[in-house]
This record gives structure tokens, C-alpha cells and sequence, in this order.
């Protein structure tokens, strides 16, 4: 008898060499102990991704998941996920993202799908709850992400369905490239969209009328509208509608810990004029909201005057100000929001491509590479981008990520990067936590897997304390990885609670597990990742800082972090996670 709700208990495979698709179960065992999204999407990538391959080859698995929450009435559940081999890492990799599309995949009426092998010509799949179709997708390739993904969707003419697209970056490569949805949703940190474009997928559609059965609907109804009396007038949802994240532009400068000139600065000079309010001031500005989420954190901005007035894009999001305002000196929100609207097109993510263009800035300072590249120079870092997608010249080596780049151009003391991936806008010499979230980290430097940041910013815990803050960090990291494993979104993070995540399982999915059992649900999860990681060669010595965070103190604060404090946190990380 089938206890278990919230899931259609239904795996879809996909074998692009042999274009044959087959419906498998998934075993209860395996959701009630790792749920959907991340659990399920971690288990999968462990069990099924042969050890040390390529992840550009056809053997390298892209799996999709969903958590039972996706097409429910609960806030901030439209998210879905991501899984593969980083081409950019080659180490495990996820990505979430939201918006109308996670309707369109839950109503497909599958919690994975994993796509292997690969096509011997450019196509495009359309997945709906009847069937699975190939679609020929030459005249796609080489279009750009906006003009692939509307003439998708017109070729399918389903109003309900949505699309994922790769642009021109995904087709060659490029090992930062992402994969698009609704013009300006990105995901896919450390190549995702890479290997799409390896297996020839230019695009999926999703369309369907399939609903996950839950436990107890009208308990979750309920649940949902008396969480919302509960926290709809939280100062933390009118600051997110009011600004988004990009209102971290002023808290991280005033605090000197907003990375700048390639991360030797914790101050960005002018930083007033890529803040919230300059956005809100500059362009024509509207809150967005993904499906069932009064929070409209999202900005559609359309620029007001100058060279690009009347372009439109949805954003810029606080990383995205922080790569190219902060690293590469760019002090015009206009500017920031021209670069954004370029990689989205080119299909290539903005936190590494604004590294990777600051970089290049201090490789043409060093008369390492013959281009000639000031920071500031927002025409000249386009063409970098431009190059990067379309691997050509510079943009050849810069495309294989700031690992590679560093080590041919013998830059190794200079690039800044954990396990491959470049950190988000938050230094560790001033947030000292977040030194301890991108050293352990299993996807590299990535701020989102504890958003611990939160904490230090909000006073919940001194920056400065070294000693103690590993374990409420693992209480963050517990809980997010249950948040990812449902899939719900980061922003409700101080808003939901673990009695809240209780009954919400208990409701959606029929059951009933206490705190103790819910950390310790997390704390399998994020050891599956670990690991895949230590599997593909991940040792403690790989959990660290790049040397310049120790070598350079912030001149304007004076703040540092030094390896001894790495190593407190550490140890009583890998004791509080049972990591020997």
C-alpha cells in the first residue's frame, strides 16, 4: 500500500543516442528518505553518473527533479532543480530556479528526469504527460536564448507550456554557460547549460494536466493561508518588494565587505550609482512575483534615458551588480543592466562572467594577453563576453573558467575561486562565515547552500567570532537543504520554521518527522553530495580559501581572516557533521 503522497512516484528517462524514453518507479524507501529536489536529485547523480567522466560526455547525466510542493498553493514553492557533473568544477553540481515554468514540469507528471546520451544533430524535446517527442532544432542553433525560446514555444503552441534554452555560450561550451527560461530566469552555476549544448539540446518544452496527489490538501490550505497572516507584513517581504536584493549594494559598501577591483577592495567608489535606489531611480521599475509568492522580489527593469533606453530586463540581481559594478568597476546601473541583457542572450552566468572579466582586467594590467582592457570599460568588457560565448580569441581561454585561465596565464597567486567556482559578492575577511560557506561548499564557492550571510548581516551572530559559529551555521545548512529538497525558495528562509517544515511534510507528503529527524534527513542529503565529491577525488584539502584572503588585509577596514580561523571553523564543522 502506497503511504506516501506529494509524489507521482514516476521517473523519466530519456536516451538521446538511442532516442528511447522509458517511465520507471521511483521506490517509496528512497523519497521518504530524501524527499524530491536535492535529495532525490543527489541520489540519483550518485547512483547513476559513472565515477572520473568527462562532463561533456554522453555518459554524464542531466537530471531535473521536483519537491512535493511544486504546483501547491504553499509560498514560495515554484522552484525546481538541476543536477550534473560541473563542467566547470567537475565536481557535483546543482541549480534551482523558479517562475511559471514549474507548473508546466510538475504536470508533466514526473520527480525526475534524467537525460543521457547524446544526439548526433541539434534538437529540442517537448515533454508532456502524454509522450515525449524530438524535435529537429537545426535552424536553432546558434540563436540566441530570447529569439530560441519564443520560437519554441510557437512551434508547440501550447499556451500552458514553458520552455528551458541554451544559447550561443551552451552550444560551445562554454563551462559557465546556464540555461534560460522566460527571457531572464537563469540556472545552471558551473556550466549546466555546458552540457546541454554537449548533448546537442538546444531546448525542452513542458506542457501537462497531470496533479501530485497530497496527504491532506485542506491541511495545507490552511497551513498557507494562516502562514501568510502570519508574516505578510514582515518588514523582511516590504523591504523585498519594495527593492529585491539589490538593496545589499548599500549594506555590503557600508560594512566594506562588497568585493571590488577584482577583490582587492572591500568599497566600491560611486557605489551609489548601482545601489536599489539608483536602480529605482534610473529605470522604470515593476515587482514581480513567481506563482503562488506575495513576496515580488524580482524587478523588471526598463532603462529610462541614455544610450539603452528602452531596454528591458528582469533584474539586475545583487550578484549581478556585484561581478560587474564592484570587480569590474562598472558605476552605472544602465551599464550593469546592458551586460546582464548580454548574457542572458549569450546564455552564460554573470557571477563568473563578471569575474572573469575582471581578471582579464588584471591579466591586461600585467601584459599577460595582448587585449588592451581598463576596468570601467563597459564596451570593452562586452566584447570580452561576446569573445568568451563564441570562444574566440582570449575568450577561448576565459571560457574554460578562472581555474584554467589562471594557470596558463601563470596567474595561480591571483585568481579567486574555491574548487573552480568564483565566490558571490561577499567577502570572508569581513563576513567571516562565509568564509566556512564557500570552503565547504559541495557545488565551490557558492553563498546559497546556508545563506549565511543573513546571519552576520542581521546581527544573529558576531562576523568577527570564529569559535561557535560552525554550529549555527549547520542549523542554516540543515534547513536549507530541506528547503531545496521541497523545493521552496531562499527568501523565506527566516520565515519559515522548522514546525513549519514539519507540518508541511506532514500534510504533503503523510509524514511525520520531529526536528531531530528532519536535521538528520539534511544531514544525509548533503553527505550524498559529499559524497559524489569525495568520489571524484574531494579531499578536506580542497575545503579552503584562496591564499590572497589571507596575504591581503581591506584597506578600508582593516579586516582579514587568517588560516587559523579557517581552521577552528573547520574542525568543528567536520565534527558537527560527523566528517572524519
Amino acid at each position: 500500500m502506497n503511504l506516501m503522497k506529494g509524489f507521482f512516484n514516476r521517473l523519466l528517462r530519456i536516451d538521446l543516442s538511442k532516442r528511447r524514453t522509458t517511465v520507471e518507479p521511483i521506490s517509496e524507501s528512497i523519497l521518504q528518505s530524501y524527499l524530491g529536489g536535492k535529495g532525490l536529485g543527489s541520489f540519483l547523480l550518485l547512483k547513476e553518473n559513472p565515477p572520473h567522466i568527462d562532463p561533456l560526455s554522453p555518459q554524464n547525466r542531466l537530471i531535473f527533479t521536483l519537491g512535493p510542493l511544486a504546483d501547491t498553493p504553499f509560498y514560495g514553492s515554484s522552484r525546481y532543480a538541476v543536477f550534473t557533473k560541473s563542467p566547470q568544477t567537475g565536481i557535483y553540481s546543482e541549480s534551482y530556479s523558479g517562475g511559471k515554468i514549474t507548473l508546466s514540469l510538475s504536470r508533466t507528471g514526473y520527480d525526475a528526469i534524467v537525460i543521457q546520451g547524446k544526439s548526433d544533430h541539434p534538437i529540442f524535446l517537448e515533454i508532456s504527460d502524454k509522450n515525449v517527442a524530438i524535435h529537429d532544432a537545426s535552424d536553432l542553433w546558434g540563436k540566441e536564448t530570447y529569439e530560441t525560446e519564443e520560437a519554441i514555444l510557437k512551434a508547440i503552441g501550447i499556451k500552458s507550456a514553458g520552455a528551458l534554452v541554451i544559447g550561443p555560450a551552451g552550444e560551445n561550451l562554454v563551462k559557465f554557460a546556464v540555461i534560460e527560461s522566460e527571457h531572464w530566469r537563469s540556472l545552471g552555476r558551473a556550466g549546466i547549460g555546458a552540457v546541454m549544448g554537449s548533448k546537442k539540446l538546444k531546448g525542452i518544452v513542458f506542457h501537462g494536466k497531470k496533479r501530485r496527489e497530497l496527504a491532506d490538501s485542506s491541511s495545507l490550505k490552511r497551513l498557507t493561508q494562516e502562514f501568510k497572516y502570519r508574516v505578510k507584513d514582515h518588514q523582511i517581504v516590504s523591504i523585498y518588494k519594495r527593492y529585491g536584493t539589490p538593496m545589499l549594494v548599500s549594506i555590503m559598501n557600508t560594512i566594506g565587505a562588497f568585493p571590488t577591483q577584482y577583490w582587492s577592495k572591500g568599497t566600491m567608489e560611486g557605489w551609489e550609482g548601482i545601489s536599489a535606489e539608483s536602480l529605482i531611480e534610473h529605470c522604470k521599475v515593476v515587482s514581480s512575483a513567481c506563482p503562488h509568492c506575495f513576496m515580488a522580489c524580482r524587478k523588471i527593469s526598463e532603462v529610462k534615458n541614455g544610450r539603452h533606453r528602452g531596454l528591458r530586463i528582469m533584474g539586475p540581481e545583487y550578484e549581478t551588480i556585484y561581478a560587474f559594478g564592484g570587480l569590474c568597476l562598472v558605476n552605472s546601473i544602465e551599464e550593469i543592466i546592458y551586460l546582464n541583457d548580454l548574457c542572458d542572450r549569450l546564455g552564460m552566468d554573470t557571477i563568473t562572467a563578471g569575474n572573469l572579466a575582471a581578471f582579464a582586467i588584471e591579466a591586461s594590467k600585467r601584459k599577460k594577453i595582448e587585449d588592451r582592457l581598463e576596468y570601467g570599460d563597459v564596451d570593452g568588457i562586452a566584447q570580452i563576453l561576446t569573445k568568451i560565448a563564441y570562444r574566440k580569441g582570449v575568450g577561448k581561454i576565459l571560457s574554460e573558467g578562472v581555474r584554467q585561465a589562471a594557470a596558463v596565464w601563470g596567474m595561480e597567486e591571483k585568481a579567486i575561486h574555491v574548487k573552480g567556482l568564483e565566490p558571490a559578492g561577499f567577502d570572508p575577511r569581513v563576513l567571516k562565515g562565509m568564509g566556512l560557506a564557500y570552503a565547504t561548499s559541495d557545488r565551490g564557492a557558492c553563498h546559497l547552500r546556508a545563506t549565511f550571510y543573513k546571519s552576520e548581516l542581521s546581527g544573529q551572530i558576531d562576523p568577527d567570532q570564529v569559535k561557535g559559529k560552525a554550529r549555527l551555521f549547520v542549523d542554516y545548512e540543515d534547513k536549507m537543504a530541506l528547503f531545496d529538497a521541497l523545493i521552496l525558495c531562499r527568501f523565506y528562509r527566516d520565515l519559515i520554521t522548522w514546525k513549519d517544515l514539519q507540518e508541511i511534510i506532514k500534510s504533503t507528503c503523510n509524514l511525520s518527522v520531529k526536528k531531530k529527524g528532519l536535521k538528520a534527513m539534511a544531514s544525509d542529503i548533503i553527505n550524498l553530495a559529499r559524497n559524489f565529491n569525495q568520489r571524484e577525488g574531494v579531499t578536506k584539502k580542497d575545503d579552503r580559501l584562496p591564499r590572497r584572503f589571507f596575504r591581503e588585509i581591506l584597506q578600508e577596514t582593516g579586516k582579514t581572516i587568517q588560516p587559523r580561523d579557517m581552521e577552528v571553523m573547520l574542525k568543528e564543522y567536520y565534527q558537527l557533521r560527523g566528517w572524519n
